[in-house]
Order: structure tokens, then sequence, then C-alpha cells
């Protein structure tokens, strides 16, 4: 979701929030597909291959919210089948932490987990001035962006929005394909495309640009031009060439190697007439893509819905843009006025997933006709994360949905005010910034450190915090877990910006979304807020585990699966090793190469095959945020924090068992990540020795996280 819930849950909570805490196209009228980058070399080591099409949803679900009403995916077919028949759904598919839209994505752009690139708290952050105050800032951002608060003149952190842990830009995930001559279209992508109008203008355009004029005059007009929709190119592509394409240099000031003499079309406004000639392009029903006041352009990100990113996607195509990577907006809620959640198999719910459905159905038939199939293209399909369902029970009680539509009289997340409850029910009213969400993160006024009487204190309170649940009347305990910046920093939640490290973080009962209000409760502290029902942030199952759609050339066709438990750093590493391209950097994901056929796979990364597999497997469980060794952890810092022994004895000892763990979890996840990057790049070979050790050596660590936990 990109929306914020900020401006809805101020109404509601009666609050003065500042910046606290979004006829169907026939092959006849498209142009046949072009390779305006003709140097692009795709097949190098999966010969036959010519496009990459990259599609990542907001929460569209492959499992059920609602047993009797088919899934999201269900009541999608079109998309489902073809999936299913050409290659293979993992359903043993995983976020990282927190599991948001921004950090999802950022994670599967990128093969990074956000301490490495930056956004592990999103889509908005706190980061601490100096004084120990505390700001916010949006976690959508173009890429070269510094920290993206607009609500002072200059942000006290001077960071990039993507920083690695040296403090330096994170690398851009398009430099593989632009590099080996390849266009990239990005379609609504977080941060591969302009977010901010006057940050992002005045920084590509400049600030004396006829752009910048504009977005002064009519800055939502300025949005449909220039925000969303972009094109990287490669060099010598002709989409960018000439005086009047609109090309801007596609700076990366820290890319490895260096990144220079590249240009990019940001915006519609460049984009539209460089793939359309008509200088407009329209959805996948025929109709032109437009803003809300019918210019045609940008509609928003919550307006991309499936025909129109689908739409965006096949023009691209079909106009020679060979590598396309799309978002597609969420389908459980509405995307116009009257803005508002809908439950599973609610009439508008499942109408939405019909319209995405047929959007589908008309984009393959569309590439089908221009010659893009699975024959030559590598189908990428994704979800940032599953949303948690917070609701009542439906009516009538066998409601399916599209043949007895359902109802809800309870709808709504829990919205729950920390002030408030610590105050009424604790006491304790230390000053602290929250970053809102399911998965609160506390921002203590005058940053003291994770072990300060001011920390212990709050977080032990915080623990013991209660809500009575308006939709099931039981007394719940908000908090599940606990994690300070020792148990974060397991999480891959610490980044290179210390300014934006929380002082704690909790991940509360997925019912719940946890906001900063009045420390008192003369306005009701715990209420349902039916503007949203989809929850996500936690260490939850039911959130952390979503779906990942490959086919196309290399890919086996395996339909549906759970056998391979793979994270959103994956996919990067996978897509990569099908492409036969390189990164300049090394990612944390691994090649899932029980989906590929031995084809794709290059002679290092087929010669130790099993050896990878185990060791990849291996891998996950001890480094993913979400893996087992993260599980375990998760439980012993709750423990820990929690605790109110004599002296803090528990926390402490807990405390350096967890950085006892981590150290050595570090070190041997460095060691496992050489051997597999050296088999995947092809510098080696991985022998039956070295897997055997190193899985051995992970499985023990992981056991005596377990046992410190238990």
């Amino acid at each position: 979701m990109r929306r914020s819930k900020v401006a809805a849950l101020a109404v509601a909570a009666g609050l003065a929030i500042g910046g606290a805490a979004a006829i169907p196209a026939t092959a006849a009228t498209q142009p046949s597909p072009q390779n305006h980058a003709s140097g692009c070399r795709l097949d190098t080591d999966n010969p036959g291959l010519k496009h990459v099409i990259y599609l990542q949803f907001d929460n569209v679900h492959f499992t059920r919210d609602n047993p009797n009403v088919p899934s999201d995916l269900e009541q999608m077919p079109h998309l489902l089948n073809f999936l299913k028949s050409n290659g293979v759904v993992d359903t043993n598919h995983h976020t990282p932490l927190i599991a948001h839209t921004g950090n999802d994505i950022l994670t599967s752009l990128t093969g990074l987990y956000g301490d490495r690139h930056g956004q592990s708290v999103a889509n908005s952050y706190r980061y601490f001035n100096p004084d120990g105050t505390s700001n916010s800032a949006a976690s959508f951002a173009y890429w070269t962006d510094g920290v993206a608060d607009t609500s002072v003149p200059t942000p006290s952190d001077s960071s990039y929005t993507m920083v690695t842990p040296q403090g330096k830009n994170t690398p851009a995930p398009w430099v593989s394909y632009t590099r080996a001559g390849c266009d990239y279209g990005a379609v609504s992508v977080a941060n591969t495309v302009l977010e901010n109008t006057t940050v992002d203008i005045n920084k590509v355009f400049g600030a004396n640009s006829p752009q910048a004029a504009e977005a002064k005059a009519d800055p939502n007009k300025a949005t449909t031009d220039f925000d969303g929709i972009g094109i990287h190119c490669a060099k010598g592509s002709k989409l960018c060439a000439g005086a009047g394409a609109g090309a801007n240099a596609d700076l990366l000031p820290d890319e490895p190697g260096g990144y220079h003499g590249y240009q990019a079309l940001f915006g519609a406004k460049s984009v539209d007439p460089a793939i359309s000639k008509s200088g407009v392009v329209k959805s996948t029903d025929g109709t032109p893509i437009t803003d809300a006041k019918g210019n045609p352009g940008f509609p928003g990100f919550d307006g991309m819905s499936a025909a129109n990113s689908l739409g965006y996607v096949a023009q691209m195509q079909e106009s020679g843009v060979p590598v396309t990577f799309a978002y597609i907006s969420d389908a459980h809620d509405r995307h116009a006025a009257p803005w508002g959640a809908m439950g599973p198999g609610e009439a508008g719910y499942v109408a939405q997933l019909k319209s995405y459905d047929a959007a589908f159905a008309t984009f393959f038939g569309r590439l089908a006709k221009d010659g893009i199939t699975t024959k030559n293209t590598d189908f990428v399909v994704t979800s940032d994360e599953n949303d948690h369902f917070v609701g009542g029970k439906p009516s009538p009680a066998n409601c399916d949905g599209v043949t007895i539509p359902c109802t809800y009289a309870q709808l709504g997340e829990i919205n729950a005010n920390a002030n408030g409850l610590l105050a009424t029910q604790t006491g304790v009213t230390t000053p602290f910034k929250l970053h809102a969400d399911s998965a609160p993160n506390f921002y203590v006024t005058g940053n003291p450190a994770q072990d300060d009487p001011k920390t212990r204190s709050l977080e032990q309170a915080w623990s013991k915090v209660t809500a009575v649940n308006p939709i099931t009347g039981k007394t719940d305990v908000v908090n599940k877990y606990l994690a300070d910046q020792t148990e974060m920093k397991l999480l891959h939640m610490v980044t290179g910006d210390a300014a934006r490290t929380p002082t704690f973080t909790s991940f509360a009962d997925p019912n719940y979304y946890v906001y900063g209000g009045a420390a008192n409760c003369n306005s009701t502290c715990v209420a349902l807020g039916p503007a949203y029902a989809w929850n996500h942030g936690d260490f939850s199952s039911d959130i952390n585990t979503t779906w990942l759609g490959l086919a196309g050339p290399g890919v086996k066709h395996l339909g549906v699966t759970h056998a391979v438990w793979s994270d959103h750093t994956d996919i990067r590493a996978t897509l990569l090793a099908l492409s036969g391209l390189r990164s300049d950097y090394r990612g944390d994901g691994v090649v899932l190469t029980p989906f590929l056929t031995a084809q794709a796979l290059h002679g290092t990364l087929r010669a130790s095959d099993r050896q990878y597999t185990q060791l990849a497997a291996a891998y996950k469980q001890l480094d993913a945020g979400v893996g087992a060794f993260a599980a375990a952890t998760l439980k012993l810092s709750n423990q820990g924090v929690s605790s109110a022994s004599a002296g803090d004895a528990t926390y402490r000892a807990d405390e350096a068992t967890l950085s006892t763990l981590g150290r050595e979890r570090d070190a041997l996840a460095g060691q496992i990540a050489a051997a597999l990057d050296g088999a995947a790049t092809g510098h080696h070979r991985i022998t039956d020795g070295t897997a055997d050790r190193l899985v051995k050596a992970a499985r023990l660590l992981i056991q005596q996280a377990e046992e410190a936990a238990a």
C-alpha cells in the first residue's frame, strides 16, 4: 500500500499530526516490437532470451484469507494458469523485515536486505536530529535522493535514502541491464522513478528549469508529467537520443565501476511520446491512461491498476524496451473516493480482481501477437507481502464472494494509541516519537543507549500493555516480540545511517496498528479503523509468507510448489542467472537452482548444482530476516528485553548471548555467501567437503540459537 495512513488516523483519533509517520487493444493497433537498444545481450547463458518482464503486486495473495472465498490469484486464473502452465509458482516465498511495500520491493530489486539498501523501516521512517528529537521521512524517493523529509528545508540527516553500510549510495538495479545494452523500463516501481515532485524535479532537471516552473505552478500536473514512469537507457539507445527526446543524465555517483554517459527519460511527458505515436499510452482496455483530471500521463501510484501498469509494460516492450519492471497496486482497497478497505469476498473486491484478470488476459494475448512469449521472455511475478486481514466474521457465513457476496459488520485494523495506553496502564510517560505501524518503531527522545534506564523502563512497560479487542471482546497483549538494537542488527534492520536506527522495535499483534497520540485516554485509545483492514510489517507467518512466479526460457515447468524456501533477495540473483548478466556487487540472495533447467546454469553452477542447492537452503535459514535463526533470536530478544529481573541480569545475559550469536552468524554467513557467489559467478565450483562443512556449521549455529531461546 502506497497511501499513508497518517491523515486518516489523525482524523479518527482527533489528533493534530505533522510529519509523523498512498474495446481491448489488438495487435493491429500496436507497433511491432523493435529493439531500440540494438546491442541488448540477454542470451549469454540462456539462448533465445530476448525480453524480461518483472511484475510486483502490492499485496495480492495466493493463500485464502477466508477459507470459503477463492484467493486473489485464484480469482485471476489467466495469471495463475499462465504461471502454472509455463513455469513455477513458489508458495514458500518470504519477505524481509520489516515487511512493508517499500522495503519488500527494494529488497526484491536489489537482492539486498534493508541493512544494505537503507530502507528496513518502511514505508516511512524516522531519524534522530542532533538534539535528540526525531523527524519523519519517506522511504519512497528517487534512487539518488537524500533523506526525503519535506517538512524542513534541509534535513539534519545528510545520508542518502538508499544508503549502504559504508554510507554510499546503494548500487542501482538497472545497471546490470543497461551495461548489457538493454533499455530498462520502470513503471511505478519504488525509487527507480521520480516520486517527490519538487525535490526530484530540482535534482534531475534543475531549480530554474521549465519542469521546475511547472511543478511550482501546478504540482498535481507535475506529478502526472514527471513522476512514476521512466526509462533508464543503454548507451546508444535511440529512445534517449536526439535533442527532442527529453532525456537527462542518469547519474549514479557511487556506482561500483562508475556509471558515466548514460541517460534516462523521467516521467510520462518524456516517455509517452517516445513509445507512442499519439503521445498517449493506453491501458489494456484501450482507454487512455490519465490522472483524475483527464490529463494523459501518470495516474498516481494507487492508480496503477493491472490495466494501467500492464498497458505501460506492453507499450514499452512493443517500442523496443526489452526489460520492464512494473508495480501493480493492491486489489483489496478502493483506489478512488470513497476510499476504504474491503474484506475477502466483498462485491467490490471481487469486481476489482475480475478486472485485474481481464487485464492479464488481454496483456498475454497482446504480447503473444507481438511474438513476446515464454519462448523468448522470462516473466517474474511476485507480491511484496501478504497482508493480515482484520475484521469480524462474514455474512452470510457460507459466502464465497463469487456467487454469494460477503459483507462485514466489523472491518478494520485496531488502532492503538501507545502513549495513552502506556500512561494509563503503567504510568510511564517517557517522551518518544513513534513510527506508526503494526510493527511500531520507538524513537526515544534524546536518543538514549539501548541499556539506558529510560529505554529499559519503556520497553518493560510496553511489553505489558493490553487492549480490549473491539472485534472479539477479548483482552490482548499488544506486543508479541520486542527487538532492541542488538536484535535489529541480526534481523538486517540496522542501516549505514545511524540516525535512522530506532531505539527499539515492537512486532505487535497483527490485528493492531500502533500509533503515537496523547499520553491519556480521554479519547478512546483502542478503536476500529475501518479505512484500513489489511495489516503488515509484523513477524507473522501469514504476512511473511508470500509467493513467487517464474516462467520462460530456463525455468522448469513445476506448477505450484512449496518445496523450496526462498525470499525476496533471491529474485535478483535468479533473474541475473537466467539472463546471463552479472552484478557489480554481491547480493544477499541465492540463485533458485531447483527452479532452473540445466541449460540455464553455466559451468561452475551446473557442476556444483547439488552442493549449491544444499548450501543455499542452509544459508537462507541462517541469514534471512524471517528464517529459523531470526525466529529463534527474536524470541530470545523478547524474553530479555521484556524481563525485569534484579539488576537487569536476564536482559544483560540474553544480550551477551545475542551478541555472540550475531558475530558467529555474520562470520559464517560471510563464508557461505562467498562460496555461493563464487559458484554463481563462474569462479569456482563448490566441493562436497565445503558444502558439508558449512551446512553442518549453519545447522549447529541455528540449533544453538533455538536452544538459547528455549
